[in-house]
């Protein structure tokens, strides 16, 4: 049998390191990194008391945000982007939760894709709080019950998420920024794939595995519930049920990866919106959205969009969405590249207002590449 060691250091310091050596390195490398992480806490609670004589915000979240997406993408290893913007978030998340806390409120349960989205932007140093409806997360931002609220705005397999479009129409409440979380649906039980009876889970999801499911489980009975969470809650407790739901589902319940990604799309994306009272600064690599009401008459939507093109503004997402109580009237959701304090955005918007009966800016903010 060959003995196998590891080298140690020689005298006069050549050779290899020792484990020994190695662990020591880590061990100072721990507590500098440490110091420094403190150190920052103390530096950003003195700017936060700097910005506040200055009768500025606090913080700057977008701004933060922005800052930590370009370090982390710039680093070149060995640890990942996803990684490293994690690392970042949450010693920015816990220096923020020092100065003034923040509340969020998202659609629950915990672990649901909202959640991972809310965790995403804000980290864990904010107080994430679950509702129970997107109408509930616009509700407590409304009234001032949460700073800020996340919900889901658009996905790549499903389109528009009509729930959400709904209480932009209803509620004063602006967009101050954007999340696109890259959705991994897996298939998640405590029993074998031959003993699955029932596939649990919300609507979306299981529209965006049903080819999947067609062909590996033929038969069986989906069910539909309120979120993706529940239904891993529910497969955790129920012998022969399984739930379509987040890797971080599967940790929280205790249940087995039986297959993962089923999602039928590879590049399946939710786009969340940040929403809250903030008005972030041109960041240089902005977009603007924006709700209109047309009159009803031959030619009014073309005369609209016809301002964006003469105004060099790129439309990056159109929808139309009936308006409650009327039986042909529409508004309709509309964003551009650009941020509104921009001189062409500001021309285009004003020549938009007399065309339009109504017309609402919900805000401008740095646009935001898919994160896993």
């Amino acid at each position: 049998m060959v003995k196998r060691s590891v080298s140690k250091k020689k005298s006069g310091g050549a050779g290899k390191a020792s484990i020994a050596d190695l662990e020591k390195q880590i061990l100072r490398l721990d507590r500098d990194l440490l110091q420094q992480v403190n150190e920052r806490a103390k530096l950003y609670q003195n700017l936060a008391r700097l910005r506040r004589d200055a009768e500025q915000p606090a913080y700057d979240l977008a701004e933060e945000q922005q800052r930590i997406l370009e370090l982390s993408a710039s680093c070149k290893g060995p640890l990942d982007e996803p990684c490293l913007r994690s690392v970042l978030r949450e010693v920015a998340s816990g220096s923020r939760a020092l100065v003034a806390p923040l509340r969020v409120a998202f659609l629950g349960p915990a672990y649901s894709y909202s959640h991972l989205a809310a965790s995403e932007r804000f980290g864990s140093g904010a107080e994430l709080v679950p509702v129970a409806t997107i109408a509930a997360v616009f509700e407590e931002v409304n009234r001032r019950q949460a700073n800020f609220g996340i919900v889901p705005i658009e996905n790549s397999t499903d389109g528009r998420i009509v729930d959400t479009l709904d209480m932009f129409a209803r509620l004063p409440v602006r967009i101050s920024g954007e999340v696109q979380l890259r959705i991994h649906h897996h298939l998640l039980a405590k029993c074998e794939r031959g003993e699955i009876h029932e596939v649990y889970s919300k609507p979306q999801a299981l529209s965006q595995c049903r080819e999947w499911l067609a062909r590996h489980l033929s038969g069986v009975r989906t069910v539909e519930m309120t979120s993706t969470a529940a239904a891993a809650q529910l497969a955790a407790e129920k012998h022969g049920a399984a739930a379509v739901a987040s890797r971080q589902a599967a940790v929280q319940y205790g249940l087995n990866m039986v297959a993962s990604n089923i999602e039928d799309n590879r590049n399946n994306i939710t786009r969340f919106a940040v929403i809250g009272s903030d008005s972030p600064q041109r960041s240089g690599n902005d977009k603007t959205s924006i709700m209109f009401e047309i009159s009803h008459e031959a030619g009014a939507l073309a005369d609209a969009l016809a301002i964006f093109k003469r105004n060099k503004l790129n439309l990056t997402w159109i929808e139309s969405f009936p308006m409650a109580g009327t039986k042909s009237e529409y508004l309709f959701f509309v964003e551009f590249e650009g941020h509104q304090d921009e001189m062409k955005a500001k021309r285009a918007l004003v020549s938009l207002e007399k065309k339009t009966v109504r017309l609402e800016i919900l805000g401008s903010y740095a646009k935001n590449e898919p994160v896993e």
